[in-house]
């Protein structure tokens, strides 16, 4: 079993969830999803994140899809589970099984929807690591995301506290909280890692970080990997026109749709069936992509030529 300290799970992929018509997980596509990672660069995988419609799972499901992509990836690369939920005894459980089932590592999220008190938040998070064995990353949420944002305090609490503690992934983008975090954390724990929890690895790589949460991985992983490539070789001031073009890709995806979900998921989902990757569609409440966005959406992945070179099809 890998320690908190040894695990370094570097370009992490974070899979969606595919559907069938009856809006019952697709096994046969989540195993082509699973695949298609592992042969485009994927060093660990990361799921079922938000992006993988963790949250529309329910809780057998989710136990079913960690064990089912456990079973595909045959240990070829680490498998990071998710375990986030609102309630602490959750979350505790969803651990637990994790564990049981093989996972390499856990990540969680402070807890989902709740707005708790700081002290509320570190003993929540403080349960999930005792749990377990297990290297456990905690998640910092988008700030548009529900739920409470990490702070820097937070977080040195739990260095304190949480032995297993390997590190925060950061979808929050705050310049200055990961530079306290890590300037901070490190004289304790001087193994203790940051990721980019977005496909903007470049900021979290210049302060001392060592990897990346990538959900765009699924539609241009040959366009991640270079990125992520020129920041492990400190290569920023390169790195910057390629992230330019993730940020287009991201935008464009976030931005689609009018339901005010504007979470990215029925984005992505079109986008890897323009690749030749169907999918199928979000589950409720998300909104599947109406003809005229999907429209525009092919027109914009069109006219980004940085695409042309990746993988189309599984």
């Amino acid at each position: 079993m890998s320690t908190a300290s040894s695990f370094r799970p570097g370009l992490v992929h974070t899979p969606i969830t595919p559907f069938k018509r009856d809006q019952s997980i697709d096994y046969d596509t989540y195993a082509k999803v699973i695949e298609f990672h592992l042969k485009n660069g994927a060093e660990a995988l990361a799921l079922p994140m938000p992006e993988g419609e963790d949250m529309s799972l329910k809780d057998g499901e989710l136990r079913q899809v960690l064990e089912f992509a456990l079973k595909q990836v045959k240990g070829r690369v680490p498998v990071i589970a998710h375990v986030s939920d609102a309630g602490t005894s959750i979350a505790v459980e969803r651990a637990v099984h994790a564990e049981k089932a093989g996972a390499a590592a856990i990540v969680s999220h402070p807890p989902y929807f709740w707005h708790p008190k700081p002290a509320m938040v570190v003993e929540h998070l403080v349960r999930i690591g005792a749990a377990v064995k297990l290297p456990f990353f905690i998640f910092n949420p988008p700030v548009e995301s529900v739920g409470t944002t990490l702070s820097t305090d937070i977080v040195l609490q739990l260095v304190e506290r949480v032995p297993n503690l390997a590190g925060v992934v950061d979808a929050g983008l705050d310049f200055v909280f990961m530079e306290e975090i890590m300037c901070n954390a490190r004289p304790s724990r001087p193994d203790f890692q940051l990721l980019a929890g977005q496909d903007f690895p470049v900021p979290a790589f210049a302060l001392g970080g060592s990897g990346v949460f990538s959900p765009l991985a699924a539609i241009a992983p040959g366009l991640v990997r270079d990125v992520y490539n020129l920041c492990k070789a400190r290569k920023f001031v390169e790195a910057r026109g390629r992230q330019e073009s993730v940020a287009e890709l991201h935008h464009l995806l976030k931005e689609a749709g009018e339901s005010g979900l504007k979470d990215g998921l029925g984005g992505i989902k079109c986008a890897m069936a323009l690749m030749g990757r169907e999918c199928g569609v979000p589950r409720p409440p998300v909104r599947p992509l109406g003809e005229i966005e999907r429209g525009r959406i092919a027109e914009a992945v069109r006219a980004m030529p940085f695409l042309d070179a990746e993988p189309r099809g599984w």
